[in-house]
């Protein structure tokens, strides 16, 4: 079952050769058309959850396997190669990478009327496209932003998404997966099938289950109303101006504990070299005014909170930290990637090949091959590039 995953590569700056790009839209065309001739539009937008799958797919269109491009160039090849057969196979796809992401919700709306879709069902969807996108800018803080957003569907209302995220810093891109099967709760633990080529040291990940307390006392500090609120913030902002200098002092100091770090202390928080350290608690009025819309809200879970707009890092950093280190409950700071993006290693790095993983995507996509409708020279180029 997949629900969603993370794939971490480079970055990369080039353009997909136009050449390339309708080579890409043709192949991609005879794939789809077999696909969903094969297992039906509902296990194709399965299969494009799977970070694996969609990595393959990229491969066998001739991409290259470990370039963010990829992620932007399938997308929008496969969205170029249903253009017009929409109804005919029942899948559409919504978004891309850009000024063209941030159309999503409008192009999920007009695929809705002009499929007859109930107004709330094409409202929910526009939902599962937001908060996903919210999710993993906001609540899984982990240095990389997102710039693509894509959302594909199903007649069905069977849906995935797949976003991609860049980090300048060491010139890498992350791609996350997620489908619609048995998600139960957006913010605890709504990624599965995680992988990446590196772990971030630090990373703040409110969607771990290890963040529940959190979750539930920032959503109890805003339903406890804005003084309050800011009244918890104020001890934070109060030493605002001396938490880098003070953190990085031993306990024992000649100098004392400031009330900053008896506070951290008495909380049982490992201080030096926390997060805290690069927060700038000083007064930030766009803060204030999307805390005080928070708390005239009052909503009714974490997620109502997370969905409200305005909503961004930074306030759920300001909740996440007002709540460990006055109320003492931390969130987790562990990177959630969990796997390797490639299957494995022959050196067991960082743990063995997956061999099974492995022989059922080749499998499939060498009988999907098989079956298009490609000349038999183009049949033999792409199963090599699946080899």
């Amino acid at each position: 079952m997949y629900r969603s995953g993370i794939a971490t590569f480079t970055l990369d700056y080039g353009k997909c050769p136009p050449w390339l790009f309708r080579r890409m839209v043709k192949l991609g065309r005879e794939m789809t058309r077999v696909l969903i001739e094969e297992y039906g539009p509902d296990e194709f937008i399965k299969r494009i959850a799977d970070p694996v799958w969609f990595q393959s797919l990229g491969t066998v269109l001739a991409f290259d396997w470990n370039a963010s491009g990829l992620t932007t160039i399938l997308t929008a090849a496969l969205k170029e190669a249903i253009r017009g057969r929409e109804r005919e196979w029942g899948i559409f796809i919504a978004g891309g990478k850009g000024k063209t992401s941030r159309k999503t919700p409008d192009e999920i709306v007009d695929w809705g009327e002009k499929l007859g879709l109930p107004k709330p069902k094409s409202q929910s969807l526009v939902y599962n496209s937001k908060m996903a996108a919210k999710v993993d800018s906001a609540l899984i803080q982990d240095g990389f932003q997102i710039y693509h957003h894509s959302f594909f569907f199903s007649k069905n209302g069977v849906w995935t998404v797949v976003q991609q995220g860049m980090n300048t810093q060491n010139v890498t891109a992350r791609r996350y997966h997620w489908h619609s099967e048995n998600i139960k709760d957006f913010v605890c633990e709504p990624h599965t099938g995680i992988v990446s080529d590196n772990k971030q040291k630090v990373a703040l990940n409110m969607v771990s289950k290890n963040s529940a307390q959190t979750r539930d006392v920032s959503a109890e500090l805003v339903n406890g109303g804005y003084r309050g609120l800011i009244k918890d913030i104020e001890i934070l902002r109060k030493h605002s101006s001396k938490i880098h200098k003070t953190l990085a002092l031993k306990v024992n100091s000649p100098y004392g504990d400031s009330d900053f770090v008896k506070l951290m202390k008495l909380k049982n928080i490992e201080f030096q070299h926390h997060p805290v350290e690069m927060e700038d608690f000083s007064k930030s009025r766009y803060l204030e005014k999307i805390l005080k819309q928070v708390c005239d809200y009052k909503p009714e879970n974490y997620e109502k909170l997370v969905a409200i707009k305005g909503v961004g890092p930074k306030t759920v950093r300001a909740l996440a930290l007002t709540s460990e280190i006055i109320y003492g409950a931390g969130p987790s700071y562990e990177d959630p990637a969990r796997y390797s993006f490639a299957h494995g290693g022959k050196d067991a790095t960082p743990y063995p090949i997956d061999k099974k993983t492995y022989d059922q995507t080749i499998t499939i996509m060498r009988n999907v091959i098989k079956r298009t409708k490609l000349p038999f020279l183009d049949k033999i180029k792409i199963m090599k590039n699946l080899s």
